[in-house]
């Protein structure tokens, strides 16, 4: 897509800057042995990382960049989107890797350096593509509300936060309210049902005060409102702008005012959930960046979410680009 992204709007994304270690498990036993909800995200310290570290290490590994948003970001990027990212990272290797990584999809990077290591993911995948992960955030955690500037939100129209920053209220409550005082709109993913269970209340507050489009599985939307698929979706689509609940092979549910669309998925062979969600964000952004309707806006993010189910971690890889890029244009252009 040789397109001209100044024409475009761009997007702001601020998470966790990680770096991912997936690896496929043969069985369950790991989670069980270190007590990880199945499914989940879990907060561990360094020690505990280490540990699972190194009870992985004969099994198949890949290391890439990480972060929910983090890999929004970059299929934001590949898909022709105008973006930039902020986040923490120390000073060390993965940290250089995260940087490099970003910068050469041509991301603005607002990079902050801390004197902790760089937070890495341990992505653990079960044998039926289910993955389970374990965070330990190090440098990440290190972002504070002074972190946020004015000057930082000029030149994007959208601010894209991560669902896990939610764990710092004081934090995310300072981005939205200068993001928004600027002039942006506000999109957030739910992150995981544990992660909304943990944070409800807060979580409702944010999103009738602030926030302009909302992304949830599910699992997060039930546990957001305690209610099936469609009844949540119309829940918080009375609460925000624009509300996204993904229903998994059944595909997604879109509202925004009185309209509701609901797109299906693509044929895939999944191997790893790994990013899924993320990467039909950044699909779906992509299209509101262009003022795309909303059926065609879920519908590049199927595209990108199927294809990225069918490898290792969160990110497309190189070889699959060529075919999305050509049926994303394809799909604009009908």
């Amino acid at each position: 897509m040789n397109e001209n992204k100044s024409i475009f709007q761009s997007v702001l994304g601020v998470g966790n800057a990680l770096v991912d270690i997936i690896t496929l498990l043969e069985n369950n036993t790991i989670l069980e042995q270190f007590e990880l909800p199945r499914g989940s995200m879990t907060l561990v310290d360094s020690e505990l990382s280490k540990k699972i570290y190194n009870t992985v290490i004969p099994n198949k590994k890949e290391l890439t960049t990480g972060g929910s948003v983090a890999n929004s970001m970059r299929t934001f990027a590949g898909l022709g989107g105008s973006g930039g990212y902020l986040g923490k990272i120390g000073n060390d290797e993965l940290g250089e890797l995260f940087k490099n990584s970003f910068e050469s999809k041509g991301i603005k990077t607002h990079l902050l350096y801390s004197e902790k290591d760089t937070g890495r993911v341990i992505g653990l995948v079960s044998p039926d593509s289910e993955r389970t992960m374990a965070t330990y955030l190090g440098a990440a955690a290190e972002l504070i509300p002074s972190d946020f500037t004015k000057e930082l939100f000029s030149g994007y129209q959208y601010l894209y936060m991560e669902g896990y920053l939610v764990f710092n209220h004081e934090l995310i409550e300072a981005g939205v309210k200068l993001a928004k005082g600027a002039g942006l709109k506000i999109a957030i993913d739910l992150a995981s049902y544990n992660v909304v269970e943990a944070n409800l209340d807060f979580l409702k507050s944010l999103i009738r005060n602030y926030v302009d489009i909302v992304f949830a599985n599910e699992e997060e939307a039930k546990s957001f409102t305690g209610k099936g698929p469609e009844e949540a979706l119309e829940e918080i689509g009375g609460m925000c702008e624009l509300a996204v609940v993904k229903i998994g092979k059944e595909g997604s549910l879109i509202k925004r005012g009185n309209e509701k669309v609901k797109v299906g998925i693509i044929p895939a062979k999944a191997i790893d959930t790994t990013g899924a969600g993320d990467n039909y964000a950044a699909g779906f952004l992509f299209g509101l960046t262009r003022n795309l309707n909303l059926d065609t806006c879920g519908k590049i993010a199927a595209i990108v979410s199927g294809k990225v189910v069918e490898v290792m971690g969160p990110n497309l890889l190189d070889n699959q680009w060529p075919g999305v890029l050509k049926a994303v244009q394809n799909l604009i252009a009908d």
